[in-house]
């Protein structure tokens, strides 16, 4: 098994545009917006990969990175700490559960991080590298 990364940041209210997050949506494809399901990542092109991991700590250390530009841009303090997050990950990852971080940012945008299990146990989608 290995994870793949994904990020978007963007207008928190584009989330609502739901045929543009469901995989069988002519639209999909293309669409910048994050999917409904954290595994239909693997659908997209894989040009929205930002990184291939197959050790659970680089995995991981991804995840405080992008996390750590978007903190200071956070609306509402940390309610989880990075740590315990990062705890989580390490857990859940190697288990095949796709690990998926999202928060309101200042000014209406959102930041959503996920790292998603290929292959993975929830859907079917071939790896997209």
């Amino acid at each position: 098994m290995h994870w793949h990364a994904y990020q978007w940041i963007g207008n928190g209210a584009d989330r609502g545009y739901e045929s543009g997050r469901r995989p069988g949506s002519p639209g999909f494809p293309a669409s910048p917006l994050p999917p409904m399901r954290t595994g239909d990542w693997l659908a997209k092109p894989a040009s929205r990969i930002a990184g291939t991991y197959d050790d659970v700590e680089d995995a991981a250390g991804w995840l405080a990175r992008e996390y750590g530009k978007a903190r200071a841009s956070l609306i509402r303090p940390e309610r989880i700490p990075l740590e315990e997050r990062l705890v989580n990950a390490r857990d859940a990852l190697p288990r095949g559960v796709d690990v998926q971080w999202g928060e309101w940012l200042k000014g209406g945008r959102f930041v959503s991080l996920g790292l998603i299990c290929c292959p993975n146990r929830h859907v079917s989608h071939p790896c997209p590298s």
